[in-house]
Parts: structure tokens; C-alpha cells; sequence
């Protein structure tokens, strides 16, 4: 019997001959080979290989598992991977794979489908699961509604520590992973919760309601996923019961799912801060990132031409000295480089909620600071090398005054532009990126231009 080529090589990355032979296996429809090649994977390697392989191949391999594939691996894909295979799947292949999954990982899968879909395999499934998707998909999207599992387990305060184990002990279709019971009135709002390792710790005849913390970690269910994910840094929690605006348990929400959230949260604002959708993935179409990426490129033309008329004020200047034409590149890239260090900074300080009115104008106070003793540095460094490369100390000093400024402006436009957008209520992360370009290109040329015309009577 062959051996079975391993998934990953030793450094980690997918092992070619497998993905050969798992692509062997699904062109020759041999369901019991490809049984064999993805015995034991977990979802997230599902995953992987599901990205890795065809697109012609993907929604065939769910097909030959037929009940074996696990659903939770859509999950781990691109959502354009997973809105490619869901396209290629019958409507009762989906029903039947969302029906074992955990509300919040179904969710994730529903979303991916147009409305008309969605209703279709809502229909197929049972009334109770039905109405806790339709439920959880009416709220907004990227809302603790989204991403929380309707699933938890909720007794009534005059239950006792017995009746409560005994009734976990003789439930059958328990939550898969859950760290605490909570505590709910008839009406179903929330009274307290009660910690796991707390109710094993006491005896059986205690009440609930003598155990229970009646100040229960919540969060709302129409609020954002990142201020709940905010919330769930700043506590250190695990887990927390969600609710909808008059106080009803509605779901709980846990920390596998809010790690999934500040991926996604960090994941946008680097691609953002490059000029590039959020939701931008390596298996989209050309077309489709093409046309995602020209308005950054685009306002970053804007901006260059602001800087090369600049340039054009001292046409003069630069035909009477070359030298400077040579060593602007410089100045230009030096400010660009010290702008986007604060930019990155600020952004991310101000997503995370570290930078705000009460500390703004102490950290701009340091980041100019900053931007003084990098600009000293770099106009000694720079200064010497140019005064000795076209023999003029005194076009050293030029672009020693220069950098100082350049690097100095860069800093201050770094973090004011960011807060000033965010002022405003525009995404920071997105906007900052061409003006804070704008200004470094702008106050550099002029600076080193304007400062050599002066000195050289040009």
C-alpha cells in the first residue's frame, strides 16, 4: 500500500506531492482514497488545501466526502474561496453541512450567500436552528450579534448546584465549548452568570442565585465587533453573554471568536494603510484588485503632481546646479519614510483607542521631539557625505537645514493628519496615507529647494 505523502514539508508549507496526490484522487472521483489523504485533518487544514487546490477541484472534494467534510473549514478560507465553492454546492449540501455546525461558525457561511440562497437553506432546516440564524443574520453586520453563538446554557436562579450538574450530565446537544451557565428570569433576561470551576467548587444543595455574579460580563448584541473585542483585551475575559436592547440573553460570544476579530481588525488596517481594500484577498481576480487599488494610486498622483510643481518654482535653481536635482530624491524619501513612521503609530494608537484627546498633544509634543533629534542626526550624516561627495561644505549644510526641517514637518503631519481625519469621521487608516505624502513631499522640496536658492543666490 503506498505511504501517504505528508501535508506539510518540514518547514511548514504545503507539501507538493500531496496536493498532487489529493488532485489525483478528485480527478479520478476515488472518494475512498481522498477519505484516506484527509483522515484526522483539522478544519483549518481542510482549509488550506481547499485554498490550495483548483478551483475546479475545491467544490469536488466536498462532494466526494459527501457527510465526512467538515463545513467549519469554509470557515478558514478567503471569502472569495468561500463564495466560489458555496456557488458550485447544491442548496441541500450547504443546508445539510450548516446544520452541524456551531450557530456562529453558520453564520459565517450564510453570510457568504445572496439572500435568496439563504432563505432556501434556511427553509431545509429546522424551525428551532432557523429562527436563531434568521435572528443573529437581522443584525448588523461586523455586530456581537454576527458573531455570537446561540448556543449557551441558561437555568433559573432557584435551581440548585445539583440540578444544574445533573442537568448538564442528561442534556444531549450541550454547547460544544462554553465556560460559564447563566442565570435567566422567565422573561429570559439575563441575571448573572455563573463561572464553571465556581459551580464545580460547590455543593449540591447551594442555589444558584447564592453563587452567581449578578453583574455578569455583556455586551449588546448591535454592538460593533471591535469595541467588543476592545472589551474582551482590556478584562481579559473568555467569554460573555450577549443582549438585545431590553436585557434578554440572546446569545454568548468567546474568545476563539473575538481572536478571529482583532485578526480581522489588524489585517484591515495594514491593508488599508497601503491602499488596499480591507477585504482585498490573494485568491480575488485581477480585475477586481485592479480596480480596488487605482483610487489610492490615483490620489497619489494628485500628489505628486502638487510636489513636482513645487520643483517647478526652481527650474531655475536646478539648472543652475545640478547637484540639487541630484539630492533631492533624498529629502523626499527621508520625510516620506519619518511621515509613515508616525502615521503607522498613530493609526494603530488611535483603532486601539490608546490616543485620544486627553494624551494628544503630549504625544505630538514627542513625536516633533522626535522628529528634531532624527533630523539633527540625519543633517550631520547627510551633511558631511554631500559636502564631501560634490566638494561644497556649504551644500551639506544646506541639506543638513533641510532634513531638519523636512523630518521635523514629517513627524508633526505623521500624527496631525491622522487625528484630524478621525476628528472628522473619516477612517484614518484609509485617508492618511496620500496627504500625509503630500505634506512631506511638499515641505521637503520647497525646504531644500527654497533654502538652497537662498544660500546660492540662484
Amino acid at each position: 500500500m503506498p505511504v501517504t505523502p505528508a501535508f506539510r514539508d518540514e518547514e511548514g508549507e504545503l507539501n507538493p506531492e500531496f496536493l498532487a496526490a489529493a488532485a489525483d484522487a478528485i480527478e479520478a472521483s476515488d472518494a475512498d482514497l481522498l477519505q484516506q489523504l484527509v483522515e484526522d485533518f483539522h478544519e483549518s487544514e481542510m482549509g488550506d488545501l481547499l485554498e490550495a487546490l483548483a478551483p475546479e477541484h475545491r467544490h469536488r472534494l466536498i462532494e466526494l466526502l459527501g457527510s465526512s467534510f467538515d463545513f467549519a473549514a469554509l470557515t478558514e478560507v478567503d471569502e472569495a474561496v468561500r463564495e466560489e465553492i458555496l456557488e458550485e454546492l447544491e442548496t441541500a449540501t450547504v443546508a445539510e453541512g450548516v446544520r452541524e455546525l456551531d450557530s456562529d461558525d453558520a453564520i459565517t457561511i450564510l453570510e457568504s450567500l445572496p439572500e435568496d440562497e439563504q432563505a432556501e437553506v434556511l427553509d431545509q432546516l429546522p424551525a428551532i436552528e432557523r429562527v436563531a440564524l434568521q435572528r443573529s443574520l437581522d443584525y448588523p453586520e461586523d455586530s456581537a450579534g454576527r458573531r455570537m453563538q446561540t448556543e449557551f446554557i441558561a437555568v433559573p436562579p432557584f435551581w440548585t448546584v445539583g440540578q444544574t450538574i445533573d442537568f448538564m450530565r442528561e442534556t444531549e446537544d450541550l454547547p460544544e465549548t462554553f465556560y460559564e451557565i447563566f442565570v435567566i428570569d422567565p422573561a429570559a433576561h439575563l441575571l448573572g452568570a455563573v463561572p464553571l470551576d465556581k459551580l464545580l467548587r460547590s455543593k449540591r444543595p447551594v442555589t444558584i442565585q447564592e453563587i452567581m455574579n449578578d453583574e455578569p460580563d455583556r455586551v449588546e448584541a448591535t454592538q460593533h465587533q471591535e469595541e467588543v473585542a476592545r472589551l474582551f483585551e482590556r478584562y481579559n475575559l473568555v467569554s460573555a453573554a450577549v443582549v438585545d436592547e431590553g436585557g434578554r440573553l440572546v446569545g454568548t460570544i468567546l474568545v476563539d471568536d473575538i481572536v478571529d476579530v482583532l485578526e480581522e481588525e489588524a489585517d484591515a488596517d495594514i491593508k488599508q494603510l497601503g491602499g488596499v481594500k480591507s477585504d482585498e484577498e490573494l485568491s480575488d481576480t485581477i480585475l477586481y484588485i485592479q480596480r480596488s487599488r487605482f483610487p489610492w494610486l490615483f490620489a497619489n498622483m494628485c500628489t505628486a503632481l502638487i510636489a513636482s510643481s513645487i520643483i517647478r518654482l526652481f527650474e531655475g535653481s536646478l539648472q543652475q546646479m545640478v547637484a540639487l536635482a541630484i539630492l533631492m530624491p533624498i529629502v523626499a524619501s527621508m520625510g516620506g519614510n519619518a511621515g509613515t513612521q508616525t502615521m503607522t503609530v498613530a493609526v494603530r494608537a488611535l483603532a486601539t483607542r490608546e490616543l485620544g484627546r486627553s494624551n494628544a498633544w503630549r504625544i505630538i509634543r514627542r513625536e516633533g521631539a522626535v522628529g528634531l533629534l532624527n533630523g539633527m542626526a540625519f543633517a550631520i550624516i547627510m551633511g558631511v557625505l554631500a559636502g564631501l561627495w560634490f566638494e561644497s561644505p556649504e551644500l551639506g549644510l544646506v541639506i543638513g537645514l533641510a532634513l531638519i526641517t523636512v523630518l521635523f514637518f514629517a513627524a508633526l503631519g505623521g500624527i496631525f493628519v491622522p487625528l484630524t481625519l478621525n476628528r472628522m469621521g473619516v477612517d484614518p487608516a484609509v485617508s492618511s496615507g496620500p496627504f500625509v505624502t503630500s505634506i512631506t513631499d511638499i515641505v521637503g522640496f520647497f525646504a531644500f529647494l527654497g533654502i538652497a536658492t537662498a544660500w546660492f543666490n540662484l
